[in-house]
């Protein structure tokens, strides 16, 4: 999509902290301030998780055989009348209000009115040579998605508000497979995906590193999958990502002070890391071009590229100059109807949305006590994950130390069995009472009892008595005291504590389970918590 009045650009990856124009990057090769700031927007694409598709009744599911899943409508054949799918428009309308879009509010017009456009072009795998689209009234514009830029984003959050232009829906295209043998075979077309609901999301060029490009698309991932709009699954082409990227070189004789390159919108990006190393390089070689033609090589000199991403050479190769708004011919669709959504319509979604991501995150680390990194890492496990840490924490009362069993071994496990937690023959109450029962145990031994009960479908008193491990009696005054002693020996590890320097404490605790051998780490940690808190 052209977008008049603004430019993009892009950066590197893997390597040294630069700030540059107040934005750090990373890369390497950047070894000094760098000499350019890149501007990177993204165009996402995300398929719906409807069970039809957007106009017609073919089944929208990935992996069916070629060519099975069409229909007169989603071929274009002459007679067939396309019909709305609701269920696509309420799931576009979560994301867009999930995306702080506003709702269909165009001057001049009724609020809530937005309509179909057809966009003409002819491609092999688009049959009906236009694509129903929304072009000038789309159902959803202006909104955000804030994003944490911090260099060290596990420990700290440093939010950036990356503006949305617009969200609008539209058709997906076919899919043209090529034979990438080298050999000169014919390319074979598949028209399942015609007709599927796409919903496109378009950013301002707001971001100027590909991490904080990765970071957005991290939590737009994360928020889409969340509120059960899609599955973003890129590797099936349900998420895919085209990046308009260019640099802005410091220049004193320009009147904004610096000059902007031609923009480049590089396509065929199927991976988080692809997107990343695709601007990276792009900022790099639209740099040396700008360096060889500095009067030339500017961006209101050259029309918009398109540019395909080669992952295997690492490089981007130019396809052919992006058409205009002109070029595709828009006009109104003839055969659907303008759609007015209601306030009404719109509250009742927003009802329905739930804990957003970002609120949660908060929420864990406030309610919880849970560091940025383990709430972080809880939120992107899915809301049923959060459910059954937040049955566990109620239970034992201990919101850090459910997390830190959860971490230990319900996360491993569900990774070796490949299960969601709901599939997960552990249910909370069950995990509590383990946690209760093993705080004695040392972690080596958690482990060997967890893994006997998932292997063997047993209670944890029938682990016990089979592996032998049972739980260490300890006397907490006596533990307590040895904490109080630590503590009263080591001023200086209190100072840096009260000074900000949480880690300072596991010197505590290494001091106090020399003294006691075998004392379980878990008491331990808590004791030196309570009793530092009163110092």
């Amino acid at each position: 999509m052209s977008i008049r009045g603004r430019s993009y650009s892009s950066i590197p990856l893997d390597g040294i902290l630069v700030p540059y124009n107040n934005v750090f990057i990373f890369g390497s090769r950047f070894m000094a301030e760098m000499p350019y700031k890149i501007v990177v927007g993204l165009e996402v694409h995300v398929q719906l998780l409807t069970k039809t598709k957007l106009f017609c009744g073919c089944l929208n599911k990935f992996g069916q055989a070629p060519n099975t899943a069409t229909c007169p409508v989603c071929l274009g054949l002459p007679g067939a009348l396309p019909v709305m799918n609701r269920k696509a428009f309420d799931l576009s309308l979560k994301a867009a209000l999930a995306l702080n879009c506003q709702i269909a509010s165009h001057p001049g017009l009724e609020p809530g009115f937005t309509k179909w456009d057809r966009k003409n072009y002819y491609y092999p795998d688009l049959p009906k040579n236009f694509q129903t689209s929304q072009y000038d009234l789309p159902f959803s514009h202006d909104g955000h998605l804030d994003i944490n830029v911090n260099p060290e984003p596990k420990k700290a959050y440093t939010a950036k508000r990356i503006g949305i232009i617009r969200a609008h829906l539209e058709e997906d295209a076919g899919k043209n497979i090529h034979d990438e043998s080298g050999r000169g075979g014919d390319t074979r077309v598949d028209l399942n995906r015609t007709g599927t609901p796409l919903l496109e999301i378009v950013s301002h060029p707001d971001m100027n590193s590909p991490e904080e490009a990765m970071a957005y698309l991290d939590e737009l991932r994360l928020l889409l999958k969340e509120l059960g709009i899609s599955d973003c699954e890129m590797q099936e082409g349900s998420l895919r990502c085209d990046a308009n990227v260019n640099i802005h070189v410091p220049n004193a004789e320009e009147k904004k002070g610096y000059a902007a390159t031609p923009l480049v919108e590089i396509k065929n990006l199927n991976s988080f890391r692809g997107v990343g190393k695709s601007i990276a390089y792009e900022a790099e070689r639209q740099y040396e071009a700008y360096q060889k033609d500095p009067k030339g090589f500017r961006i209101d000199k050259f029309l918009k590229t398109t540019a395909g991403w080669d992952d295997a050479r690492g490089k981007t190769e130019v396809q052919r100059h992006k058409e205009e708004a002109a070029d595709y011919r828009y006009f109104p669709e003839p055969d659907l109807v303008p759609v007015i959504v209601s306030q009404e319509q719109i509250q009742s979604i927003r009802d329905s949305m739930g804990e957003l991501p970002q609120a949660q995150r908060k929420r864990l680390e406030t309610q919880y006590g849970l560091g940025m990194d383990a709430a972080e890492v809880l939120t992107a496990k899915g809301r049923k994950m959060v459910a059954y840490f937040e049955d566990v924490a109620a239970i034992i009362g201990d919101g850090k130390a459910a997390a830190n069993r959860i971490s230990d071994l319900v996360y491993p496990a569900l990774t070796e069995r490949n299960e969601e937690i709901g599939q997960f023959p552990i249910v909370a109450a069950q995990y509590a009472e383990f946690i209760k029962k093993t705080a004695t145990l040392n972690k080596q031994d958690r482990v060997d009892l967890f893994k006997y009960i998932l292997e063997h479908e047993s209670t944890l008193e029938t682990a016990m008595e089979k592996t032998g491990i049972k739980p260490v009696t300890f006397d907490e005054a006596t533990l307590r005291a040895a904490v109080v002693k630590a503590i009263a020996d080591s001023p200086k590890i209190v100072a840096d504590y009260k000074g900000g320097k949480k880690q300072a404490a596991q010197s505590l605790v290494g001091a106090v389970m020399k003294a006691n051998k075998g004392a379980p780490n878990d008491v331990v940690r808590k004791l030196i918590e309570e009793e530092l808190a009163k110092v």
